[in-house]
């Protein structure tokens, strides 16, 4: 495959994981579909990690490897160059949103265990055997918001995810960048071989 239609896929493939991210982190924001005072929802969720680092970092380099995978002024070896240099920013942006919703996931959600004060109470064990994640039973220790740990559980985890795949699909992209700066788009081959026709 020429490094232009792989730059053109790579960046048709992180639109919908950007719109996942920030929708992701959106519903955060919102637990259990609840509106909430801004003080009762879990910290991490501020980080803006699918908003910023897994949606609009992303969106960035996204947008060029369409122009450097297209025909046209950006399809040359300086729109690639160009395109390794955003796609490193949307990779920061990537691991950016693996980091916080890695943080977000252990040290679970703000929740109310009597109905009325909020803390995180999955935050005082530090250990891998006793953490709330490989234990189930012990999420009914939050009271309020319903559901709360599902909901941050499921949501970091499909930022986790999400972030992952930016981070590896910008790398990639760096990699096949630096090779269509180095030896060409294979437009000029494709554009000879028509003329020829």
């Amino acid at each position: 495959m020429c490094t232009g239609k792989c730059s053109k896929a790579i960046g048709v493939a992180l639109f919908p994981l950007g719109v996942c991210a920030i929708l992701a982190n959106l519903l955060l924001f919102f637990p259990n579909g609840q509106i909430l005072d801004t003080s009762l929802i879990t910290d991490m969720v501020w980080f803006f990690g699918g908003i910023g680092g897994g949606g609009l970092l992303v969106f960035i380099p996204a947008f060029m490897m369409l122009c450097a995978g297209g025909e046209g002024c950006c399809a040359n070896r300086c729109g690639m160059f160009i395109s390794v240099i955003l796609s490193a920013v949307g990779a920061l942006g990537g691991i950016y949103c693996m980091i916080i919703s890695s943080l977000g996931l252990i040290g679970g959600p703000l929740c109310s265990t009597d109905g009325e004060s909020y803390f995180y109470p999955f935050r005082t064990n530090s250990t891998w055997e006793g953490n709330y994640l490989f234990n189930q039973t012990s999420w009914s220790i939050c009271k309020a918001p319903e559901n709360i740990v599902l909901w941050n559980i499921v949501l970091f985890s499909v930022l986790l995810s999400v972030g992952t795949i930016e981070a590896v699909l910008c790398i990639t992209q760096m990699i096949n960048g630096l090779l269509g700066c180095l030896c060409g788009t294979c437009m000029r081959k494709r554009r000879a071989g028509v003329a020829s026709m």
